[in-house]
């Protein structure tokens, strides 16, 4: 095993503004917004209406497909409304509006002490799916569909990502420095569904205090180990992890099953002890809210549905005196900039960074030509050509820029925008263009039934 991947870089990380910030639980107050489509695959179908009382843990949606999850009630209160919202995405999409009552009483189902985790696969897996977990570190898979390979026995790694290298971000820090028995309890239950895979927890090597407690509570558990990597810029990325502990590469159109490997972010893997143990659903997770116009960065435990607004309040709003330039659902790296604080945080959501100033828009105005230095192909984790891809979109010639500079394998890192010293905006230009393709592949399968 290596410590790093090829390319990558090295952002100022801004870390240390909520590195100390413990994490705290916080309880909304307003009103509750749960998106239907928090995850990868097709969106949960409402099962509750308006009027109808709801619980904290209570199932408001379920899913609707194989690739798809339930979403889960994170208040007490009565359905306001089952209609459409603005989301993160700035795309109105339909939620279940609750009123909050403030009281968060929860359903029955919850146990305040631990239970028989000696489970069956199936009990396992069940578990699971009917606490609505997703992957908490990405783009949110469903959980149970990632720990329900063909060929579990050909699992070699179940790596828990805590390499957390978006610039800002701490939340993941903080969770393995305070809960780091829970999240071995974890790994060790997800390594009963592989029982030839090994177990590994992947720190970047800026978090001694968290490497010091995953070795700590991994003691004496012989299929478990912590690895400390070296910290770089996208050494989170799940491509990037398995280059690194399985030493091999795979492209877009296989799954990190098809090479041996399950990943998942530990705090995913928490979110499964929870579930297994205490029969505790997913309805809140760790995020940070953090960035220069933020007058108190933080750490939270934050519960699904609550507001933007809300939680940077909690953060002791806006400083005194700055503007808030830009808002960033993630971190200024891979994040998504959200036109309005009015919209709910959801499972996916990992960070609020809040910005004094817009890096994007200063990057706008020194903007040239491209100048041939070949510096975006040095940094690709991947080994792509960013140039010519980027060259390809520009000529309309999408099958060169998928077939023949492999497009599609970029993972929107945005390395490469970091780096070029003209300041092109290409993660930007690769996302559309990967939106488009993808947009003519779903026309052309439809236009085919």
């Amino acid at each position: 095993m290596r410590d790093t991947f090829r390319g990558g870089v090295h952002p100022n990380e801004r870390k240390e503004l909520s590195r100390k910030a413990a994490l705290r639980v916080f309880d909304a107050k307003g009103e509750m917004v749960f998106p239907l489509a928090q995850h990868i695959g097709k969106p949960a179908r409402a099962i509750v209406k308006k009027g109808d009382p709801v619980l904290v843990g209570q199932r408001i949606a379920e899913a609707d497909g194989f690739v798809s999850a339930n979403v889960i009630c994170s208040c007490s209160g009565t359905v306001k409304a089952v209609e459409k919202r603005r989301t993160i995405s700035g795309a109105m999409q339909e939620c279940v509006v609750v009123d909050n009552d403030g009281k968060y009483t929860e359903t029955g189902d919850i146990y305040d002490q631990p239970m028989r985790v000696d489970l069956t696969r199936e009990e396992i897996l069940a578990a699971v799916k009917d606490a609505g977990i997703i992957g908490l570190g990405g783009a949110g898979f469903p959980t149970h569909v990632k720990l329900a390979p063909k060929d579990p026995l050909a699992i070699r790694y179940l790596i828990a990502n805590g390499a957390e290298c978006e610039p800002y971000i701490t939340c993941n820090d903080q969770l393995m420095r305070g809960y780091a028995n829970e999240i071995v309890e974890g790994m060790e239950i997800v390594l009963t569904l592989f029982p030839a895979a090994e177990g590994v927890i992947a720190i970047e090597n800026n978090k001694p205090e968290a490497i010091a407690a995953m070795q700590k509570a991994a003691a004496g558990h012989k299929r478990i180990r912590v690895l400390g990597l070296r910290t770089k810029y996208p050494q989170g990325g799940e491509r990037s992890l398995i280059k690194v502990i399985a030493g091999v590469d795979y492209p877009i159109t296989k799954l990190p099953a098809d090479v041996g490997c399950i990943v998942d972010n530990v705090g995913t893997i928490y979110a499964i002890q929870r579930a297994v143990v205490y029969h505790e659903p997913l309805f809140r997770h760790v995020m940070t809210v953090t960035g220069e116009a933020v007058k108190e960065p933080s750490n939270f435990i934050a519960r699904d549905g609550t507001s933007f607004a809300e939680l940077i309040e909690a953060a002791g709003g806006i400083k005194d005196g700055v503007e808030a330039k830009k808002i960033i659902s993630g971190g200024p790296m891979m994040g998504i900039a959200v036109s309005t604080t009015e919209v709910p945080i959801t499972k996916t959501t990992n960070a609020i960074t809040v910005l004094a100033s817009d890096p994007v828009e200063a990057a706008d105005k020194k903007m040239t030509a491209c100048l041939h230095c070949g510096r975006c192909t040095t940094v690709c984790p991947n080994g792509l050509m960013p140039q010519m891809m980027a060259d390809a979109v520009a000529a309309g010639d999408f099958e060169r820029y998928e077939n023949k500079l492999y497009g599609l394998d970029c993972i929107s890192c945005g390395s490469c925008t970091y780096i070029c010293p003209a300041k092109r905006p290409l993660t930007q230009t690769f996302k559309q263009t990967k939106a488009e393709i993808m947009a003519r592949k779903r026309a052309a399968q439809g236009g085919k039934k």
